[in-house]
């Protein structure tokens, strides 16, 4: 199998649980369309994917922490359909589709957001409570992800994307800064939080936490090249706004060649995190730091 087919395969157990997984819970109908609008998109699930790869390949239990893995995709929708909003980067397409406050409006696509942040929570908890992980396992990953997806980690780097845009000077150090934290801090919470889940230890965590800031580093400088070489139709959203935007990206930097190298490179690193390990997971996770430099999409 190609990586691209392994990543769909594994993607199919996250879709798997998120079909019909807001059903039946008392929500208001025009709010459940709305957030499972989003939701049920599609994309390739690369965060919790992330999560059940770590968890297995430290010898957890994938089922167990499965919730908590889709959970993390619930969050990173909710990112994407405000900072798809007029206020934030004001984008009419997504994965495809019309963003949510097209095919909605604004108001539910704030509320699906909304929505979608808070149940990913009670997902979280459902890994203990319905799952059997240890609680305190489940709290400690908690932890770590209320500060990735917070004012420290994702919603502290749209602040920063949003102050960067229009503004001259900004240095590569700056851009790096406010990528780790809206776009790598997720990431990077979701490879250490599969390593916590499988009860890590130090040394485990610590090569899950370093491969993860290393690939969140080389898919951002992918996603800025896409966006200057890719075509909407493959993408599903559209090509050029970063410019168009007035946003700091890597090419406007440093260029497309430096940039393809720097991703290169924090691939190369990240791969080389999983030296002690061996196995499917292991050479899984190797393809995937691999496959998100060469990705056309």
């Amino acid at each position: 199998m190609t990586i691209k087919e392994k990543l769909a395969e594994r993607s199919q157990e996250v879709e798997t649980f998120l079909q019909g997984c807001l059903e039946g819970r008392g929500f208001p109908d025009r709010l459940r369309e709305s957030m499972e609008y989003s939701l049920m998109a599609g994309g390739k699930r690369l965060r919790p994917v992330l999560l059940l790869a770590f968890n297995r390949l430290l010898q957890g239990d994938g089922q167990a922490a499965l919730p908590f893995a889709s959970a993390l995709e619930m969050i990173h929708t909710y990112s994407l359909i405000h900072d798809d909003l007029p206020a934030m980067d004001d984008d009419d397409l997504r994965r495809g589709r019309p963003s949510n406050h097209k095919q909605f409006d604004e108001a539910s696509a704030i509320l699906a957001g909304d929505g979608l942040l808070t149940e990913a929570f009670g997902f979280m908890l459902d890994s203990a409570l319905e799952r059997g992980l240890p609680a305190t396992v489940v709290l400690q990953a908690m932890r770590m992800m209320v500060r990735s997806a917070g004012c420290g980690g994702m919603v502290g780097g749209q602040v920063l994307d949003m102050n960067m845009t229009g503004r001259s000077g900004v240095e590569l150090d700056e851009l790096r800064a406010m990528h780790a934290m809206k776009t790598g801090a997720l990431i990077t919470a979701a490879c250490a939080c599969g390593a916590i889940l499988a009860g890590a230890d130090l040394d485990d965590l610590r090569r899950a936490t370093a491969y993860g800031k290393e690939v969140g580093v080389a898919f951002q400088i992918v996603d800025d090249i896409l966006d200057v070489t890719g075509d909407e139709a493959s993408l599903g959203k559209p090509v050029g706004s970063d410019e168009a935007q007035g946003k700091v990206t890597y090419p406007s930097l440093v260029g497309l060649e430096r940039s393809r190298s720097l991703a290169e490179a924090h691939a190369a690193e990240a791969v080389r995190q999983l030296g002690p390990y061996h196995g499917p997971e292991r050479e899984f996770l190797e393809e995937l730091a691999r496959y998100i430099v060469e990705r056309v999409q």
